[in-house]
């Protein structure tokens, strides 16, 4: 089967059983941190899928819309990409002044050529964010974003992870962090409300 069908497919069937974000965390505390105060800054220093390494810095003068996951999450990540292709395309225009970073927590398997293609199957302007395990790290304590490697009897293994679309302003700071499962309209509301908003 073609991988971007049956991405589709995948998010179609994710998205019927969608539950809160929290549902799929583990019920320790280290997981429940909550997002960085509004206003504060973020930084990330990654490479992207091309090979260019790229800071915060480098996306100054567009709205973030900043999601880190792993491309082989079985629901919530390909359910959050979907939501978040649909709200570009619901922003019309305005999409232009805005970017989707999605950053891998798992390096070892998220090489560029299949992190690049995991995101082409939602919207091929979304930029694949990865880098060494310690660029990665730093890049999720700026978000408070808690992620941890969980091995399976069969020698998988998955991550529980934060899962949260992080909302960056152009001058490179939080302006709002939305749980997943907020929906395509309301990332789209809320995107159109902060461009609104912006002196």
């Amino acid at each position: 089967m073609d991988r971007r069908v049956f991405l589709v497919r995948l998010c179609g069937a994710a998205a019927a059983l969608l539950l809160p974000a929290a549902a799929f965390l583990p019920t320790s505390s280290a997981a429940q941190i909550a997002a960085p105060p509004k206003g504060a800054s973020v930084h990330f220093a990654l490479t992207s899928t091309d090979g260019t390494a790229v800071t915060e810095q480098s996306y100054r003068g567009k709205w973030l819309a900043i999601y880190f996951g792993y491309t082989f999450c079985p629901d919530i990540c390909p359910t959050t990409m979907m939501d978040l292709a649909q709200a570009f395309q619901a922003l019309g225009p305005r999409a232009a002044e805005a970017q989707v970073a999605f950053v891998s927590v798992d390096p070892q398997r998220d090489k560029p050529d299949v992190l690049a293609e995991y995101l082409t199957a939602f919207d091929p302007h979304f930029v694949g964010l990865t880098g060494t395990p310690a660029q990665i790290s730093a890049a999720a304590k700026s978000f408070n974003v808690f992620y941890e490697r969980h091995d399976t009897d069969e020698g998988n293994y998955t991550y529980d992870h934060s899962s949260y679309v992080y909302l960056v302003s152009p001058d490179g700071r939080l302006a709002e962090a939305l749980t997943s499962d907020r929906g395509s309209k309301q990332i789209a509301a809320a995107l159109l409300r902060l461009m609104s908003q912006a002196p």
